[in-house]
């Protein structure tokens, strides 16, 4: 695999996490920088995490990832959204919400609901005579490179759009999930 095709390859796993990282950034009140480099760094590394898991799964268990990836992206992603979207609708302009750091335990699940496709991912490149570590490290940092640029324009539009901006942003988690599935059910 050329390194251009290996950064091809990196970019389109990265785009379900630079839509999130949108999202998140249109929820922060403030933008911290650690806060940001938390989201992009949750991101990359699992996104550069989830390719090394399914090569090392390989082919022996491909069928059972293939058989439910598309359904737990599809919760995960659908849940975070639908949140998204009733905070939106239920929150004041009073509430510091969205002024504390992005809670842990959110970023672990956005991190693996956007990276299930990097498992796949990696389980193809089990196939392929490919560096796992070489592609790890790419996918990972141009994740990280994309995530934090999701971020850094969502806080930009969501300091002018913050209600309508957090429903759309909702709104987009949800429809991510939606064509995971559908892609995944042969629909789409």
């Amino acid at each position: 695999m050329s390194f251009l095709t290996l950064l091809l390859v990196s970019l389109g796993v990265s785009a379900d996490a630079f839509a999130v990282a949108l999202g998140k950034g249109l929820q922060m009140r403030r933008l911290r920088a650690r806060d940001a480099l938390a989201v992009a760094a949750t991101f990359g590394l699992f996104q550069g995490l989830m390719p090394v898991v399914g090569w090392l799964l390989g082919t022996g268990l491909r069928e059972y990832v293939v058989e439910v990836d598309h359904w737990v992206a599809f919760g995960l992603l659908s849940l975070i959204g639908g949140k998204m979207v009733w905070e939106a609708w239920h929150s004041d302009d009073e509430d510091p919400a969205g002024d504390g750091p992005v809670p842990l335990a959110e970023l672990l699940v956005l991190g693996v609901a956007t990276s299930i496709d990097a498992l796949a991912v990696g389980i193809s490149l089990a196939f392929l005579d490919v560096d796992i570590v070489l592609a790890a490290v790419a996918i990972g940092a141009v994740t990280f490179v994309v995530s934090l640029a999701g971020v850094l324009l969502g806080h930009r539009a969501g300091v002018r759009f913050r209600g309508p901006a957090e429903v759309v942003g909702g709104l987009v988690l949800i429809a991510i999930g939606v064509r995971i599935l559908l892609d995944h059910l042969g629909v789409w």
